[in-house]
């Protein structure tokens, strides 16, 4: 099922938040545009640039030198398949400007204890960072 992860990650944002940002999109803006056409304000950023996605708001930024502007005020910031060695990076940017981090993982991937493993559409997402409101 091409692009079956994309939508179910995209679904379980537009159904639990209500701002985003993508993390390493990697031009591919599935999941973002189920955000976007939700009516949530969603930003997509990635370490290159994609000129071509005009579907969605996109940036270049580095999760591990982040422009902390760009996340603030998201409630989620969330990531697929992103390399692993970045989530330590990400859960640092979740817990500074106070946002939930979603992340779906590559294969049997995980970080440290894998954070609240969530089930959703039949997928696997992993909530590292849990914003306090």
């Amino acid at each position: 099922m091409q692009y079956g992860i994309e939508r179910a990650v995209g679904n379980y944002i537009k159904d639990h938040y209500h701002s985003a940002v993508e993390v390493g999109f990697g031009g591919k803006t599935v999941a973002a545009e189920i955000v976007s056409a939700a009516g949530i304000p969603i930003l997509c950023t990635d370490v290159h640039s994609y000129p071509e996605c005009s579907s969605v708001s996109a940036v270049v930024d580095d999760c591990v030198e982040p422009r902390y502007d760009l996340y603030e005020g998201a409630d989620v910031i969330y990531a697929i398949r992103p390399g692993v060695e970045i989530v330590s990076a990400l859960i640092e940017l979740a817990k500074r400007v106070n946002a939930d981090l979603i992340i779906y993982h590559l294969g049997f991937e995980v970080y440290m204890s894998g954070g609240e493993v969530i089930e959703y559409e039949g997928v696997q997402l992993h909530r590292y960072v849990k914003k306090v409101w």
